[in-house]
């Protein structure tokens, strides 16, 4: 009989069929498809996040207004539109006020919120549901877990606030894969782990980075990158400088409400990564499951409950 984490993952297998009819993008991941593909300068990419993380209200506001938000010039303004694919200004205002009204008629009303804590809890449903939308079509994740679970050794990154989703992602790999090679640490002791994980026959790193984005993880990614290795990235922002040296870039919303960020949405992500995993190769899957149990039980890792 299958314990219960095996039964999981016979019956979580992700299925793949594309976006669902009917089923539209989050808003902030069409901006985010909007503006990834040309190559931005970084006052254009400025811009690029501000309209992302003020969608509802910069939609509406002229190219004078948008300009002293975000602290550049209108000229400026005017060649960002032309380098995401628009003839002007007034063009690309057009079609973010469309996406800004779709959203808008499709959420849940505003509600009262008591106190900053439930507010909070409300950001972190927003981020679930924008990546709700993204799951629509799953073949992404699935095409980058398959390759996760080929890469021996796998390695996972995640350095400052991100340790805690690199551990988890890396304790939970661990029953499912044979070589995971967890780098919480920065600098030369990073680019030692990279380095031998290529020399070991590694393809991939999954790097998580969370805000504050530091120097010492763009750094580790490019050493990475200069190594021969694959790059996929769990962070909050598609565009700058760390999406710009990863070859897939998974961004989905934290919770920014507190003193600190919450991790809602990516901790999902995280774990839809192993779910691609154990589908890309069940017999291994359940094989390391089933020992994992066995010895498990044999030394009482475990309560009873």
């Amino acid at each position: 009989m299958p314990s219960p984490q095996q039964a999981r993952a016979q019956a979580s297998a992700i299925t793949s069929g594309g976006t669902a009819p009917g089923t539209e993008a989050a808003p902030t991941s069409r901006l985010r498809e909007l503006f990834d593909g040309p190559r931005l300068s970084p006052g254009q990419r400025r811009i690029a996040q501000y309209l992302i993380e003020h969608l509802t209200e910069a939609a509406f506001l002229s190219i004078t207004e948008l300009a002293d938000r975000v602290g550049v010039s209108q000229p400026s303004v005017t060649r960002f539109a032309a380098a995401v694919g628009f003839s002007g200004y007034p063009a690309l205002r057009e079609r973010l006020q469309a996406i800004a009204l779709s959203s808008l008629a499709g959420g849940p009303g505003e509600e009262d919120r008591a106190n900053e804590l439930q507010a909070a809890v409300d950001a972190e449903i927003t981020n679930l549901e924008n990546l709700r939308r993204d799951f629509a079509d799953p073949d992404r994740v699935i095409r980058v877990g398959r390759e996760l679970s080929r890469s021996t050794p796998l390695t996972v990154l995640g350095l400052r606030i991100s340790v805690s989703l690199a551990e988890y992602f890396g304790y939970a790999a661990r029953r499912i894969h044979p070589d995971v090679r967890l780098v919480t640490r920065g600098g030369s002791v990073a680019y030692d782990a990279l380095l031998q994980a290529r020399e070991a026959g590694g393809d991939w790193v999954l790097a998580f980075a969370m805000p504050r984005h530091s120097q010492e993880t763009l750094q580790a990614v490019r050493v990475a990158r200069d190594a021969g290795l694959k790059v996929a990235l769990v962070t909050d922002l598609a565009l700058g400088p760390l999406a710009d040296e990863a070859d897939v870039t998974f961004a989905t919303g934290t919770g920014s409400r507190l003193v600190f960020d919450s991790y809602a949405a990516p901790g999902v992500l995280a774990a839809a990564l192993l779910q691609a995993m154990t589908d890309a190769d069940p017999e291994r899957t359940q094989a390391r499951l089933e020992k994992y149990e066995q010895l498990s039980e044999h030394h009482q890792f475990f309560l009873r409950d």
